[in-house]
């Protein structure tokens, strides 16, 4: 069971997210690495947009793979090179994941592995 939680102890999230993410009773553990906007095949999408969504799909089709679901995610890290994308992010975040309330962290960063790439998107699951 997973078991969120949002502490009046701390400020209240500015976004789609939780707190704290309480693992309970879930034996397994799932470390996705960072997805980026690359499809299946190997291309590249061109665009900010594009890229977040190819990447939060990406993310899902890894939990699907391990026999799991957006339910079992318990957070997210976002990796992003452009502030101003900050906006974009969430909207996509709402169109490809829904309401899901998961622990989150997003970093605007100075570069990922190769210049092209906008977003880098990571996750960590627990199923049982």
């Amino acid at each position: 069971m997973l078991v969120k939680h949002n502490p009046k102890s701390v400020p209240a999230p500015v976004g789609s997210y939780v707190q704290m993410v309480e693992v309970r009773d879930r034996p397994r553990w799932l470390h996705i690495s960072g997805q980026v906007g690359v499809t299946p095949d190997g291309t590249l999408l061109q665009g900010f947009e594009a890229q977040c969504e190819q990447a939060l799909k990406n993310l899902v089709a890894c939990l699907e793979a391990a026999g799991m679901s957006l339910d079992d995610l318990v957070k997210v890290t976002i990796l992003m090179t452009r502030q101003e994308d900050v906006p974009a992010y969430r909207a996509v975040r709402k169109r490809v994941l829904g309401d899901a309330q998961i622990a989150s962290t997003l970093m605007i960063v100075a570069g990922l592995v190769t210049p092209d790439f906008l977003i880098e998107i990571e996750g960590v699951a627990a199923g049982v």
